[in-house]
C-alpha cells in the first residue's frame, strides 16, 4: 500500500519512541544441555543426564530468569513413543565439589512422539525466577527422563537459561523443602497424610512474605476410579489454619498446544497433560504470625478395589522475600496474539484480538495502566487499563482493534506505562515485541468440504468477519453421521476467522476411538484444489485466521495429497484413503521402531482406497509411513490390537 512520506515519517518517528524500552534490559543465555541425547534405561527406569552452566554471580541484579527446555527428534536415531514424568533440579553450586541440592525447578510430561517427522521440535518456557539465589556462579543441572522404552529410542533435549537483568522484584531470603516425594493415594494402610503432614516455618526478621511453589501431579491408575492419573479430586492449601487455595487437581489436554501426538494426548489427566512443562502453583502469604505453619490437604480417597496403584508425585518449597523494591512496577509478561511461538499456535496467526498478559510486580495494588500496542509500521494504539490486582498477580488482556500486518514476517510491539498514573520504576520489562507472519490469503469463492464421523452433534462450523458477524456456520443439527457436506461461500474483500469447535474434545477422528468413526474439513477452491487442510485429530478444535483477495493464489506449500488411515486402533483391519494431485508412485510402509515390516507400492497412483489385513502381526504400536516418489510426506502411528 502506498502511502505518502509525511505519513511514513510519522510512523518511524512513532516507532522509534514506542520500542526504545525494549532494549534497556540486557539478556543473558546460559546454556546447560545443547541438543543432549537422551533416552531411558530399562533397568533402572531412570536415567540422569547432568550439564554444567555459569550463571551471573552473587553480587550482580537478576531481574527474571526463565528456562526453556526443548525437545526435538533426534539426528540419529528413532524418536521415543511415550509420555513419561522428567525432572529438572538444581543438582550441585559451587563446582562438582560444591553444595549438593537438588531443588527441583520444574517437570516435564514427554509427548507421545511416534508420530513426529526429522524436523519436529518443540520448547517450553516456565518462570525459576524463585531460584536466582542459587543460580549463581557454577550451576550443575540435571535432567531426569524416566520410563522402560528401548534405548535406541530417545529425544534431542536442550535446556537454556535466559536472564534478565535488573532490580530484583524482591530480594530472596531462603529456600526451605516443604514436601517432596511421590506419595501413596488412596492406600487405606498407607494414607497420604502420613506424608502431608502440617510444617512448621520461622520466618526471618527481614522477610515481608513467603512464596509458597507448588509442582504437584498424579500418576497410577487402577480400575474402577482411574486415580491419580485419569481422576480428579481436590487440594486445599492450609496456611496457618485458613485455607488460601482449594482446586480440582485436572487438566484439560484437547486444547494442548502440541498437536496432534501419537497416542492418548487428548484424555484430561491429574495435573498434567502429555508434553507438558508444568507451571507451578504458587501463593503468596504474609509474614505473620513469625511462627507459622503450612500443610496440604487431599480430598478423602479410598482405592475401591484395594490395588493402591495411585500415586501423588508433589514437591513444594516455601521461598522467603523481603518487601518489594518498588511501589510502582508493572511487567509485560507476554504477547499471547500476534506472535509465532509455538505455545500460542492455536489461536496464530490472530487478526482481531491482539492479546497480552501483564503482572504488578510493585507493593501497591495496580488499578490501572496505559498500553500502547501495534504492528511496526502502523500507527500504534492506546488502551487505559482498569482493574485491580494485587502484587505479583497477572491479568490476560484481549486488546480492542485488528491486528495490522504487511506481506512476510511482522513486528508487533507492546508497551505498558504509568501504573496508578505514577512513573514506573522499573520501565525495561514494560516493553515486548514478538513476530509473526501475514495471513493466508485466499480467494473470494470458497469451498467447504467437511465429512462428519458418527457424532456430527459434537462439531461445529463458523465463520466470523471483521465485524464480528457470522458470514457461515454449520450446525450440529443440521448435520448426520458420516455424510460429505461441501458448501460454498462467497466472500467480500476483508479479514475472518473459520473455527471448528469439538465439544467431546477428540476431534473430527481419534485413533483410541475407533467408534467415532472419522471425519476430515478442508477448504478448497472452485478449481477443487486445496487451500488449507485442517487437522482431523485435533482435540478441541482449530482455528484460521484468513484475508479474502483478489491477489489469492494457489499457495505452492500446501499439500494438494491427502491421507487418511482408519481405524488407527484395530485387530485386524484398516483402511487408507488416499488423494493425490496428479498421478504419482505411491509407497506405503509399516514400521515397527524404524524398521520395515511391510511394503506396498503403487505405480501411476492418483487416488483410491486400500484395505490392509495385519492380524499376523504381532501386537503393539506401528507406524504407517507413506513416500509419494520415494518422498516422506505422512506418517501415522496405528495399535494392533
Amino acid at each position: 500500500m502506498k502511502r505518502s512520506i509525511f505519513i511514513s515519517c510519522a510512523i518511524l518517528i512513532i516507532s522509534a519512541i514506542f520500542v526504545n524500552p525494549i532494549s534497556a534490559q540486557n539478556t543473558l543465555n546460559i546454556t546447560t544441555h545443547r541438543k543432549v541425547f537422551i533416552n531411558t534405561d530399562m533397568k533402572e527406569g531412570k536415567k540422569s543426564f547432568v550439564g554444567w552452566g555459569v550463571f551471573p554471580t552473587p553480587k550482580e541484579n537478576i531481574r527474571r530468569i526463565t528456562m526453556q527446555v526443548t525437545l526435538a527428534h533426534p539426528d540419529s536415531t528413532a524418536i521415543a513413543h511415550w509420555d513419561y514424568l522428567d525432572f529438572i533440579n538444581l543438582r550441585r553450586t559451587g563446582g562438582k565439589t560444591g553444595k549438593d541440592h537438588n531443588i527441583e525447578l520444574s517437570r516435564l510430561i514427554t509427548p507421545y512422539g511416534s508420530s513426529f517427522t526429522k524436523d519436529w521440535s518443540f520448547t517450553w518456557e516456565v518462570d525459576v525466577t524463585d531460584f536466582s539465589s542459587l543460580l549463581r556462579d557454577s550451576v550443575e543441572i540435571e535432567y531426569i527422563h524416566s520410563g522402560y522404552e528401548s534405548d535406541k529410542l530417545g529425544w534431542a533435549l536442550t535446556v537454556n537459561f535466559k536472564i534478565q537483568t535488573g532490580p530484583a522484584i524482591a530480594d530472596p531470603l531462603s529456600i526451605t523443602e516443604l514436601y517432596k516425594g511421590q506419595f501413596p493415594y488412596g492406600d487405606q494402610n498407607d494414607p497420604i497424610e502420613n506424608y502431608l503432614k502440617p510444617v512448621g516455618i520461622a520466618f526471618a526478621d527481614a522477610a515481608a512474605f513467603g512464596r509458597i511453589r507448588i509442582q504437584h501431579t498424579g500418576h497410577g491408575f487402577a480400575p474402577p476410579d482411574g486415580c491419580s492419573e485419569f481422576c480428579s479430586r481436590w487440594r486445599e492449601v492450609v496456611f496457618n489454619g485458613k485455607v488460601i487455595d482449594r482446586r480440582d487437581l485436572w487438566k484439560d489436554c484437547g486444547s494442548n498446544p502440541l498437536y496432534p501426538q501419537g497416542g492418548t494426548w487428548v484424555y484430561d489427566r491429574g495435573h498434567w497433560c502429555p508434553g507438558d512443562l508444568q507451571n507451578p502453583d504458587i501463593y503468596d502469604v504474609k509474614v505473620f504470625p513469625k511462627e507459622s505453619m503450612i500443610d496440604i490437604n487431599m480430598m478423602p480417597y479410598v482405592d475401591s478395589v484395594g490395588e493402591a496403584q495411585a500415586r501423588e508425585a508433589i514437591t513444594a518449597y516455601l521461598i522467603q522475600y523481603k518487601k518489594p523494591n518498588h511501589r510502582y512496577d508493572v511487567a509485560l509478561e507476554e504477547i499471547e496474539a500476534p506472535t509465532d511461538k509455538q505455545f500460542y499456535n492455536r489461536r496464530n496467526p490472530s487478526v482481531f484480538r491482539p492479546v497480552i498478559r501483564f503482572r504488578n510486580v510493585g507493593s501497591q495494588p495496580l488499578k490501572e495502566v496505559e498500553i500502547k500496542y501495534g504492528t511496526k509500521g502502523f500507527k500504534s494504539k492506546t488502551y487505559r487499563w482498569t482493574g485491580y490486582l494485587e502484587f505479583y498477580e497477572e491479568t490476560t488482556l484481549v486488546l480492542p482493534g485488528p491486528i495490522e500486518f504487511g506481506e512476510g514476517e511482522n513486528v508487533f510491539e507492546v508497551e505498558l506505562a504509568k501504573p496508578n498514573g505514577k512513573k514506573d520504576q522499573w520501565p525495561a520489562d514494560n516493553g515486548m515485541s514478538s513476530t509473526f507472519k501475514s495471513l493466508k490469503t485466499l480467494p473470494f469463492t470458497l469451498v467447504v468440504a467437511y465429512k462428519t464421523n458418527k457424532k456430527p452433534e459434537e462439531n461445529r462450523l463458523f465463520m466470523i468477519n471483521e465485524k464480528q458477524d457470522t458470514v457461515y456456520q454449520r450446525n450440529p443439527q443440521q448435520c448426520k453421521p458420516d455424510m460429505l457436506y461441501t458448501d460454498t461461500i462467497h466472500l467480500k474483500p476483508g479479514l475472518y476467522e473459520f473455527e471448528l469447535t469439538d465439544t467431546g474434545g477428540n476431534g473430527l477422528e481419534f485413533w483410541a476411538e475407533p467408534e467415532q468413526g472419522y471425519g476430515y474439513l478442508r477448504l478448497l477452491d472452485e478449481e477443487g484444489n486445496i487451500l488449507h487442510h485442517f487437522i482431523s485429530d485435533c482435540g478441541n478444535g482449530q482455528f484460521l485466521a484468513f484475508k479474502a483477495a483478489p491477489e489469492a493464489k494457489l499457495d505452492s506449500a500446501v499439500s494438494q495429497n491427502a491421507f487418511f488411515i482408519y481405524p488407527r486402533r484395530t485387530k485386524d483391519k484398516l483402511e487408507l484413503d488416499a488423494f493425490l494431485k496428479k498421478p504419482q508412485k505411491l509407497r506405503v510402509q509399516f514400521t515397527a521402531d524404524e524398521v520395515p515390516v511391510e511394503t506396498h507400492e503403487y505405480s501411476n497412483f492418483k487416488s483410491g482406497t486400500f484395505e490392509y489385513n495385519i492380524d499376523y502381526l504381532p501386537k503393539g504400536r506401528y507406524v504407517v509411513e507413506i513416500y509419494v516418489d520415494n518422498v516422506l510426506v505422512h506418517k501415522d502411528r496405528i495399535n494392533r490390537d
